[in-house]
């Protein structure tokens, strides 16, 4: 059990904004670059492959395919440096980490699209 003075203190740096995504999911994480005098945003976009930790310690990593070579990168989802993150395709796995996908190549890498109910929508639109 945690000292609740530490939880408060941590829950102050949590970001609001976020969205909630899952293993799986296709996201685009904005990153805050610092060269020399310039600041800039990169953006870097690919499936999430795993989730880690809880509270201000919670990281993510995206997987992409870049000129072949398959690229990670993790990211600390509280950190300021994530300026925002976009959920483009919500996946469908059924495992935590999706560490299978690095030994995938072409078309294999791809992961099932969640669908949605489509009665669902027909109602909630009219």
């Amino acid at each position: 059990m945690r000292n609740s003075k530490i939880e408060l203190v941590e829950k102050s740096f949590l970001k609001q904004d976020l969205p909630k995504f899952n293993v799986g999911d296709t996201v685009k994480v904005y990153v805050r670059i610092k060269e020399e005098d310039k600041t800039r945003l990169q953006a870097f976009e690919g499936i999430v492959m795993r989730e880690r930790g809880s509270g201000v310690q919670k990281t993510f990593t995206v997987r992409r395919i870049s000129y072949g070579e398959g690229v990670e990168r993790t990211f600390p989802l509280n950190s300021p440096s994530v300026e925002k993150v976009d959920v483009l395709k919500k996946g469908k796995v059924k495992r935590a980490k999706i560490y299978y996908l690095r030994d995938k190549v072409g078309k294999k890498t791809k992961v099932q699209e969640e669908l949605k109910d489509a009665n669902a929508t027909k109602a909630a639109q009219g």
